[in-house]
């Protein structure tokens, strides 16, 4: 199983470093998951650089995509190169979901039609200007697209992405390994509701 998480420069650190940790602890040959970016390195909003495990041609044929947000987003989706390079991204195919600002980007690459999603308050006017409905909750999912609103969301994402993949068990035994202590049957419950729901 191929993921790609897009991470472009501006890069929030918590969506696309949280879902990596947490979707690497799936724990098979097979299974690889990367930071992949439009350039060789990419800064984060906060200041940090980071080498890009894989650049975007590899997400077009991943078997799943998940979309970080960062502060540049507006841009992202305005510069018509970029985007060219994220088109051919297929629901049919491949497992498609957005965080926050990410959502914006399936929003313009038409992967949202008819589809409600969820990002955060200062994207939400943005998204919902591309024609698309704007859920107050922190995940949705239709099908194989799924969006989530929020930074620490990014479990979410992550954990719909494995139980798609590999299932619930995996689902909740990754969550379960990464929850707080004292807390874990709490927070799996938790992060299991949001995202059970939404599972065919």
């Amino acid at each position: 199983m191929r993921i790609a998480i897009l991470t472009f420069d501006g890069f929030n650190e918590l969506d696309s470093l949280i879902a990596l940790g947490l979707l690497n602890r799936v724990k098979k040959p097979e299974w690889e998951v990367s930071l992949c970016c439009p350039t060789p390195r990419v800064r984060s909003m906060n200041g940090v650089t980071v080498e890009a495990q894989s650049l975007l041609p590899f997400a077009r044929t991943a078997d799943a995509v998940l979309v970080g947000s960062g502060v540049k987003t507006r841009e992202v989706v305005q510069d018509a190169a970029l985007m060219a390079q994220l088109d051919g991204f297929d629901p049919a195919r491949q497992l498609l979901g957005a965080q926050c600002s990410g959502t914006l980007v399936l929003a313009k690459l038409g992967l949202l039609d008819g589809v409600p999603a969820c990002t955060d308050l200062t994207t939400k006017p943005w998204v919902q200007e591309a024609g698309v409905e704007v859920l107050n909750q922190p995940f949705v999912a239709k099908g194989n697209v799924a969006t989530a609103g929020g930074c620490l969301s990014a479990q979410y994402l992550a954990a719909w992405v494995v139980a798609r993949l590999e299932g619930l068990d995996a689902a909740r035994e990754v969550m379960h390994y990464f929850a707080p202590v004292g807390e874990k049957d709490e927070y799996v419950e938790r992060a299991m509701a949001h995202v059970g729901k939404y599972l065919a």
